[in-house]
């Protein structure tokens, strides 16, 4: 019997064996110590570590984004309008904490009671704007508990904008994270407020109290919050290599320690995970048959951009399978679902979404439908 030795070949095996192997490793998330924390990709929605996330925790000053995406959302609607002039309430004017020092009854720049709100954390800014937006700062929290639940923030209630202690005020940083991503997705030019380091009203300089703008050049947001009974809590958020993710840490023992936990969570990520842009919504990724229309073909694809997470190195293992109805009969309305698509990692389904048509196309001509009558029959 004649043997053939290649051990070149086996060595050549052997270590893509084990590339592959080492590719499927991934370290557990960095030890954190904090009362509740979670790392997301801000694309895909993929959790990538947690711990209590779904636990009621106060948000303290992390509350303001709630405030910013209600203001942020009425403005989009015409409500409140970047160029008003607000008036100080006395209300505004006394209350405590973290301060942007507006005067009461002045008229301030409604763009300098965000900016004094975004990077100063101004509890005064905050309600000024809250006021500003509806009437009071009760009617401006019903408002705010009513976005929450249209995001999907199941485990939150606001009673205040400002983040002021209330033993009915609470979330949750997995509701938080929810939040950050909306803000972020659906208000990317307030959102480039966040990045700002400084800012100056009535001669006073303050500024941002976010730590990670200076230790990462890749982080652009978002919020800190500190009160004796919340702790430390900070949300973070980095751009690098067309991958957003988003930190949130809860009730940290210092500020350094919120800091430290952030990056760590935010460098882990990074380190260990891609993300995958599959499909861009609106984009054709299939031109079926269609029957009794005035066009042949429909192109069908998402409504929405369809991201996924993977371990570094496996982007190639991603795989988009397109599943369409076997018969498509007109008239096709935009938006409708004719299929699937199903994303597979490593051949093993991880999701699917529907497959829509991006365009109408309208019933065909007496004779056209009557051809195709008969195609169907011996379908």
């Amino acid at each position: 019997m004649f043997r053939l030795n290649l051990p070149g070949l086996i060595l050549i095996s052997s270590l893509v064996s084990v590339a592959a192997h080492a590719a499927d490793m991934l370290p557990p998330p960095p030890a954190i110590n904090a009362k509740a924390y979670l790392l997301l990709d801000h694309y895909s929605g993929k959790v990538l570590a947690e711990k209590n996330s779904d636990n009621r925790i106060e948000p303290a000053s992390l509350t303001k984004l709630m405030s910013a995406y209600v203001i942020m959302s009425e403005m989009r609607k015409g409500t409140i309008k970047m160029d008003d002039q607000v008036r100080i309430s006395e209300k505004a004017w006394r209350t405590q904490g973290s301060k942007m020092f507006v005067e009461v009854n002045k008229t301030v720049p409604f763009k300098d009671l965000l900016m004094g709100m975004i990077i100063q954390s101004g509890n005064d800014a905050t309600i000024a704007l809250a006021e500003h937006t509806a009437g009071s700062e009760d009617s401006f929290a019903a408002l705010m508990n009513a976005y929450a639940q249209r995001l999907g923030m199941k485990n939150s209630n606001f009673m205040n904008s400002t983040g002021w202690p209330d033993a009915k005020h609470y979330s949750t940083a997995h509701d938080l994270a929810i939040l950050t991503r909306a803000l972020i997705t659906e208000y990317p030019e307030h959102y480039q407020m966040y990045k700002i380091r400084e800012y100056t009203y009535n001669n006073i300089w303050q500024f941002n109290r976010n730590p990670l703008l200076k230790a990462d050049n890749d982080v652009d947001g978002v919020k800190t919050g500190h009160t004796e009974s919340a702790g430390y809590c900070l949300i973070g958020s980095a751009l690098k290599n067309n991958m957003r993710l988003i930190s949130v840490v809860i009730g940290a023992n210092s500020d350094k320690a919120r800091e430290v936990a952030s990056m760590a969570l935010l460098n882990y990520g990074f380190r260990f995970y891609e993300t995958v842009n599959v499909q861009l919504a609106n984009n054709p990724m299939t031109n079926p048959e269609v029957f009794k229309g005035e066009k042949e073909s429909v192109a069908l694809g998402l409504n929405e951009n369809l991201y996924v997470t993977v371990a570094r190195g496996k982007r190639d293992h991603v795989q988009a399978n397109v599943n369409v109805n076997t018969a498509i009969i007109a008239p096709i309305t935009k938006g409708k679902q004719y299929g699937q698509v199903e994303i597979k990692i490593d051949e093993q389904a991880v999701m699917t979404r529907p497959l829509v048509a991006l365009e109408d196309v309208k019933s065909g001509g007496v004779w056209r439908r009557t051809v195709d009558s008969v195609k169907l029959w011996f379908e």
